[in-house]
């Protein structure tokens, strides 16, 4: 007999990136009556890692508890960057319903169009939210128009394309079901949320069923499986089976040590989980993404999660550099293994498989942010390592050759259009759609493979001047492309190690852009800048000026150096080539050449290895 929670809601809000879902929830958590006025609450107090904080994203899916009347409502916050899809996949196995919140100017991006294809597909209940309807340039009916077209576009049911809809301003913490009549405080979404979102459903005397869902880790606890419990009750002290659903394996018993519940931002330690409960679990030995906790006697495993498959490849090693051990704590290749192996564990969108030599692995994940995050994490924890040129993965089907594309949308203004179509053509993406608001800027839909995508990003930006806005998502697998024309222009090499000074890189800046200033130091096989022109010159980045017993008020001239261009993570894994590395310790990134010598570098390029 099929019983529902009625005090009980599970929901996920997505949306795209700086859409103003964490501060919603913010707004939420503020309205809830779970803190006093006394208590001081982070802004965005859901993004708890420091990169979420500094780049302004959620990278790792986070839930909450807010009561509202006689209802618990538990809101898990997900990555709006399809890059951390894997995330999003797992985390919608727990809820029944989803705010899909749309930003009432920019209406819905791929990756909103991704988090949204994947929640239909479960069966959720959606709820729309047009968020940010006080913006100046706001088209609110155009955005709700667009929003029907994705749901039909995504083949939603007649039921989920019956969405309600509510308008708010996450920043004030206010919403309106009504346009004419503004919004005083978020009681109006709070109620489309108790009446919108169905309770969790269980059946009666069914034995116990868990799947976790996401992984966390304590130093007093060890590794903490978080999930929803879908049949049965849950207590402290019991015996369980864990099973791999993916495995006709026969399992391992364990006891449950300690359970805890969600109040608002915090856990805290329960007795029971009822069936609906979202809970996090210690104590259970080699527990694992995906594996079912179910009774002993009666063992019913859960499916297996589905995540989709990774489609670009890095190659991490250990630093080799003649600067190597200067700033970091972790240096040997055990330590990289170590480390890469346990991020695996917590998550299974990323992949790590051993390469020829032993002091090198191939870590697979879905995109470059996602690897830029892992490696800058690595490095904050104190690692230092090389990372290769990211390549893109391929497979073949029925004997024809596929690989991955992404759907990719640009916003820019009108005056950068041709620079942008112009950039495109030589990467053969093809042109979906083209939309012009009337307000001086143009959005253009392609479809691009993921192999013409890397180093795209970056010269778009330097080319519009800043001012393009670029998104892409995963589309799926095609008929592979061919090999497509691409000019790259060479770069400028350290020949020698030293100091650079003002006059050698005043004659060297006349030849490109340089990436160091005046009194950084370099070695033999560091890049120091980028040519103008398309082959690698070797210079002397640390030549002095000859000093002479003769003195004339001209000769003692002043030297004029163009700023840097500082490389980012992400800018320097977009520009590096096949030959060359990114050198990444605590403090600093480097581009290299991975040999270090001009001699052995003419050698590979006599081969033909280059």
């Amino acid at each position: 007999m099929v019983k529902t929670r009625d005090n009980l809601r599970n929901v996920a809000i997505i949306a795209h990136v700086d859409h103003g879902k964490t501060t919603l929830v913010d707004g939420m958590l503020h309205q809830s009556g779970l803190f006093s006025a006394r208590d001081k609450i982070a802004e965005r107090a859901l993004d708890s890692m420091d990169l979420e904080r500094e780049k302004g994203i959620t990278i790792m899916a986070k839930n909450t508890a807010i009561p509202y009347l006689d209802t618990t409502i538990n809101i898990v916050d997900t990555p709006g960057h399809a890059d951390f899809g894997g995330e999003v996949q797992r985390i919608l196995k727990m809820v029944d319903g989803c705010l899909l919140l749309v930003d009432a100017s920019e209406g819905p991006l791929p990756q909103t169009r991704y988090v949204l294809s994947n929640a239909l597909a479960n069966g959720l209940s959606p709820i729309v939210v047009i968020n940010k309807i006080d913006r100046p340039d706001a088209r609110i009916e155009e955005v709700l128009y667009e929003v029907l077209e994705l749901f039909i576009d995504l083949e939603a049911t007649e039921e989920q394309c019956n969405f309600p809809t509510v308008y708010t301003v996450a920043k004030t913490g206010t919403a309106t079901l009504d346009m004419d009549k503004p919004g005083e405080d978020l009681r109006p979404l709070f109620e489309l949320l108790l009446e919108n979102v169905p309770p969790p459903a269980y059946e009666e005397g069914h034995p116990l069923q868990l799947q976790i869902t996401s992984l966390d880790y304590s130093d007093y606890l060890g590794r903490i499986g978080i999930g929803r419990v879908t049949n049965g009750t849950l207590n402290t002290g019991q015996t369980i089976l864990m099973t791999d659903s993916s495995e006709e394996s026969e399992g391992t018993k364990a006891k449950i040590t300690k359970l805890f519940g969600f109040s608002g931002l915090e856990r805290i330690p329960i007795d029971e989980a009822l069936p609906g409960d979202i809970v996090a679990i210690a104590g259970i030995e080699g527990i694992k993404l995906g594996g079912t906790l179910t009774d002993p006697e009666d063992p019913r495993p859960l499916p297996a999660l589905k995540i989709d498959e990774p489609s670009l490849e890095m190659v991490f090693s250990i630093n080799t550099s003649p600067f190597a051990g200067r700033e970091g704590t972790y240096l040997t290749s055990r330590q990289l293994k170590d480390r890469l192996f346990k991020e695996v564990m917590g998550n299974p969108s990323l992949q790590v498989e051993d390469t020829d030599t032993a002091n090198a692995f191939k870590v697979v994940g879905r995109g470059e942010l996602q690897m830029a995050i892992l490696i800058e994490t690595m490095r904050r924890e104190g690692f230092e390592m090389s990372i290769g040129k990211p390549t893109v993965r391929t497979r073949t089907e029925d004997g024809q050759l596929l690989e991955p594309f992404e759907h990719l949308v640009i916003d820019c203004p009108e005056t950068y259009l041709g620079t942008v179509t112009q950039m495109l053509a030589p990467r053969k993406a093809k042109m979906l759609k083209m939309m012009n608001h009337s307000s001086g800027w143009v959005r253009l839909e392609y479809e691009i493979s993921l192999r013409g995508l890397i180093g795209l990003r970056a010269n778009l930006i330097v080319d519009s001047r800043g001012t393009a806005i670029v998104n892409n998502v995963f589309s799926g697998w095609k008929p592979h492309m061919g090999q497509y024309s691409r000019t790259v222009n060479g770069v400028l090499v350290a020949d020698r190690t030293g100091k650079t000074n003002a006059y050698a890189l005043q004659n060297l800046q006349e030849r490109g852009v340089m990436f160091v200033a005046p009194g950084d130091e370099v070695y033999s096989g560091r890049i120091v800048g980028e040519n103008s022109r398309t082959d690698d010159i070797w210079v002397n980045a640390t030549k002095e000026k000859k000093l002479t017993n003769i003195r004339a008020a001209a000769s003692d001239e002043s030297y004029h150096i163009h700023p840097p261009r500082l490389m980012s993570l992400e800018m320097a894994l977009e520009f590096i080539e096949e030959d060359e590395l990114i050198e990444v310790t605590p403090k600093s990134i480097r581009l290299r050449k991975k040999v270090l010598t001009e001699e052995e570098f003419k050698k590979l390029k006599r081969r033909g290895d280059k």
